[in-house]
């Protein structure tokens, strides 16, 4: 276990509301203090540590790996960030792009032509861990003269049934 100041911060304030917890229950201030020590680290790695992760959204971020691409296409979203703002793939050919990424997922629909576009590849970054999250986050490659010119993140609604 690392030990952070927000971390301390955090065992603070647990052991804080321990103990005025505690304070309406029994008033002798050693028992209290006691017990409140022992009880702060159980309530906050099984209470407040899981409601803080279910209402936070943080993640993991990796530099981009092909291979770590290919194999865990749920995780692709961990790479995202890196690849967007050190623009990697912006310039890269086709056959670069499905070198590092692989074939795309599905094509894109251009609205000028009125068609779905070989010109726009997709692919599925999976969904970020959280609750309450069904969007499934997505890359757009936009491609001109054979190369990469654009690289659009979205969102999809996904419904469960």
């Amino acid at each position: 276990m690392i030990v952070t100041p927000l971390f301390v911060v955090f065992l603070i304030i647990v052991f804080v509301g321990v103990w005025l917890f505690l304070n309406t229950i029994d008033k002798r201030k050693w028992l209290t203090f006691l017990v409140s020590l022992i009880l702060s680290p159980i309530v906050y790695f099984y209470m407040f540590y899981p409601m803080l992760n279910i209402i936070s959204s943080y993640h993991h971020q990796k530099y981009f790996d092909a291979e770590a691409w290919e194999e865990k296409p749920a995780l692709r979203y961990e790479m995202a960030n890196q690849m967007l703002k050190d623009s990697l793939l912006i310039g890269k050919n086709k056959d670069d792009i499905e070198t590092l990424l692989g074939e795309p997922e599905w094509l894109g629909w251009d609205e000028n032509i009125k068609a779905i576009s070989p010109e726009k590849w997709n692919y599925n970054m999976g969904f970020v861990p959280g609750a309450f999250n069904n969007m499934q986050e997505c890359i757009e490659l936009q491609f001109e003269n054979n190369n990469v010119t654009s690289v659009r993140p979205y969102q999809l609604e996904k419904t469960f049934e």
